[in-house]
């Protein structure tokens, strides 16, 4: 039996994501919560709810980069949020405000040049990295050509070709770029924030056929929008009315009768406080953030539920109450690297 979240026999291919009363607390309150869903392998999944309802919250849960308070998840087998770390692995991230972004001075050439360095330095096998410098360029080369290709981005079709900075991108560009970044490394799991944001609907067309594609191939999609595409699964996001007190019913539907049939196929609301995380594309020189992409074991390991304390007889909060709160910052705070 293969080990479980481990890559299949062939290559990448997509992850089954689930949930089931899955919430989030932060400091302010609960994020989301209540929130119940099952997608296959290869689904094209779009986050919904209006702004502040903790889509993306959601979305970096999914993803294994924000500890959650109550429920479960399942991605590819591995439970969340005790495998958070492995999940991370898994899964990469497109373009996620704050989290994960485009570097507007760095052009296109260096974004790609830079995530296939880092791919190498922390996902390369040592047979990899014992290859002759010329089979490795050549390899990388194969990568970038196959993501670009993949998220229908024509870099001979911009302005100064793959020398084109990335302020000087259109947005639809902009995220097709942050797309083939994160499908450099083979992700078996894939989001994307902010999807149809100051889109025209040309182009949120165009942008969902792109996304519907990375799905048909085979790498699960998860997607924040404020409108579902048709064919999708639908997860909504928010607290349901009464959710304060007890976990309500499922908050996920189908957009079409059979988003359940995605077959696998081969293949990084509320915002994180501020100074919650790196972002994942990063400069020449930059030093290299923590947690973007592997994770230490004390993430599988760790203890998520938390207790609220009583008050002391002075009306003070107990220390479980301190502990409570301070669980709350720290799940707003994970992020992990794409």
């Amino acid at each position: 039996m293969g080990k479980q979240g481990a890559e299949p026999p062939g290559g990448p291919r997509g992850a089954g994501v689930g949930a089931e009363d899955f919430g989030l607390r932060g400091p302010r309150g609960w994020a989301f919560r209540s929130v119940s869903f099952r997608a296959e392998p290869g689904s094209l999944v779009a986050i919904t709810g209006p702004s502040g309802s903790g889509r993306t919250c959601l979305l970096l849960a999914l993803t294994g980069r924000m500890r959650t308070a109550e429920g479960t998840a399942e991605v590819a087998g591995l439970d969340l949020p005790r495998r958070m770390a492995a999940v991370r692995r898994i899964s990469a991230l497109g373009h996620v405000p704050g989290v994960s972004e485009l570097e507007p001075a760095l052009t296109v050439a260096e974004h790609l040049r830079e995530r296939v360095l880092l791919r190498r330095r922390f996902n390369g096998s040592l047979r990899e990295l014992l290859r002759p410098a010329r089979a490795r360029a050549a390899t990388a080369r194969t990568r970038i050509d196959a993501a670009l290709a993949a998220a229908g981005l024509d870099t001979a079709a911009l302005p100064k070709g793959e020398r084109t900075a990335v302020r000087d991108l259109e947005r639809l560009q902009a995220l097709r770029l942050s797309v083939a970044l994160a499908l450099v490394g083979g992700p078996r799991l894939l989001a994307v924030d902010d999807t149809d944001l100051k889109l025209s609907d040309g182009d949120r067309e165009e942008a969902w056929a792109m996304l519907r594609s990375v799905a048909a191939s085979g790498t699960t999609v998860l997607a924040v929008c404020s409108d579902a595409p048709e064919g999708a699964v639908v997860v909504r996001a928010g607290v349901p009315a009464g959710a304060s007190q007890a976990p309500g019913a499922a908050t996920a539907d189908a957009a079409t009768a059979d988003t359940d049939t995605g077959a696998d196929g081969p293949g990084t609301g509320p915002r994180p406080e501020q100074g919650a995380g790196p972002r994942e594309d990063r400069g020449p020189g930059r030093p290299k953030a923590p947690g973007s992409g592997e994770g230490t074991q004390a993430d599988d390991t760790r203890d998520t539920a938390g207790r609220q304390g009583p008050d002391d007889p002075d009306g003070k909060p107990g220390k479980k109450a301190e502990d409570d709160t301070e669980g709350a910052a720290d799940a707003l705070a994970e992020t992990g690297r794409s």
